[in-house]
Formats: C-alpha cells, sequence, structure tokens
C-alpha cells in the first residue's frame, strides 16, 4: 500500500473511475467495531480556505488545515475518504465568533487526496463537519480525531456521481459513528478548550 505522503511527492496518481456498480454495492457500515491502529489520528490546525467547490458545486462546504497539520495523517493512510470528530473553537482574535452549538463536537467525513475530478495538484485533506454552520470559520482552531476509512479515492464521469457519493459516504460515516466504541471519542481530551 502506498501511503497518502509517498504518492504526495510523485505526479498525482490515477484514480479508479466510480462505476455505478460500486456505488450499489457499498455498505451502510464499514470497519472493525473499534478503532484499531493506525486509529485515532489527531489533527489540529487554524482552518485554512480552500477552493471553494464543496459547499458551491457540491452542497458539501468543507474545511481544511494547513499543510503542516497532515504528516500525521499521510504518513500512514492511503487516500480516500474517514469518518471521525471534529471540533471548530469559538474564539478567533479574542472574540467569540460562533455559537455554543456551533463549537461543540460534530461528526465529519474527510477526503484525503488529489480530488481528481477537478484535477488538483496538490494533495489536500478536506474536512466536512455534519452541523448546518450559518458562517464560515477561517482562522478559527479546529481539532479532529480521524476514526476509520470508508473508501479509496475514486475519478467520476458526472458531478452527480461525485454528489451521490458524497452523500452516501455522510451516511456511512453516521453508522459507523454510532458504534460506542467510536462515540466515545466525542469526548476525547484532544476537544478540550486548552487552559
Amino acid at each position: 500500500m502506498q501511503t497518502a505522503a509517498e504518492a504526495a511527492t510523485h505526479e498525482r496518481p490515477p484514480a479508479p473511475i466510480s462505476k455505478g456498480t460500486f456505488r450499489a454495492q457499498r455498505p451502510e457500515i464499514v470497519g472493525p467495531d473499534e478503532p484499531i491502529a493506525p486509529f485515532p489520528i489527531p489533527l489540529s490546525g487554524a482552518v485554512q480556505k480552500g477552493f471553494g467547490r464543496g459547499g458551491k458545486d457540491l452542497g458539501c462546504p468543507t474545511a481544511n488545515l494547513p499543510d503542516e497539520s497532515l504528516p500525521a495523517m499521510s504518513e500512514v493512510t492511503r487516500t480516500g475518504v474517514y469518518y471521525g470528530y471534529a471540533r471548530v473553537f469559538p474564539d478567533k482574535d479574542g472574540q467569540r465568533a460562533l455559537t455554543e452549538e456551533e463549537s461543540r463536537v460534530h461528526p465529519m467525513v474527510m477526503s484525503l487526496g488529489w480530488n481528481p475530478f477537478y484535477k488538483n495538484e496538490k494533495l489536500t485533506a478536506e474536512i466536512h463537519i455534519m452541523y448546518p454552520f450559518t458562517r464560515d470559520f477561517y482562522g478559527h482552531e479546529m481539532r479532529v480525531i480521524v476514526l476509520g476509512y470508508i473508501r479509496p479515492e475514486l475519478d467520476y464521469i458526472s458531478k452527480e456521481a461525485l454528489i451521490e457519493d458524497i452523500e452516501t459516504d455522510k451516511r456511512v460515516a453516521l453508522n459507523c459513528l454510532a458504534r460506542p466504541a467510536y462515540e466515545r471519542y466525542r469526548n476525547d481530551p484532544l476537544f478540550e478548550a486548552a487552559a
């Protein structure tokens, strides 16, 4: 298995094309009943501006972590879609900018890869927090615990096929996180505010 870090040192690798048969056979829950190595993987950093495609094109807004936060993930995993929990901290520049509900720990799905449908030239990690935020949170501290792997990175023949897989990814992530050994990570010390 080539890790995401190894893939990042080369040109953008080809990704298999998603076919309807893949979508038809997708399970509603993946992985073991509790996280196993290399999971859990903690990530953190200030939210960066990305390409702006997630919310506008795909109906799935994403938050991007800075490149320097990714080695913990990319050195031990492969490209694809992952699930876990994320928290965006409410304060920015000494001011409270998010509500209490917005700054709670929420389920997330993350795409780690090259986004072959969009022909990215750089490896990225794009995190979709499953909460209907009413404002952006660029510059806010975000902490993430990645708990499992959903599927490999794929290319798509249409935006509609990509959106369909994203919606399935979200459903699978919620099903996986409902298991007790995963649900307990919602209260992980990583998500506690610094003293």
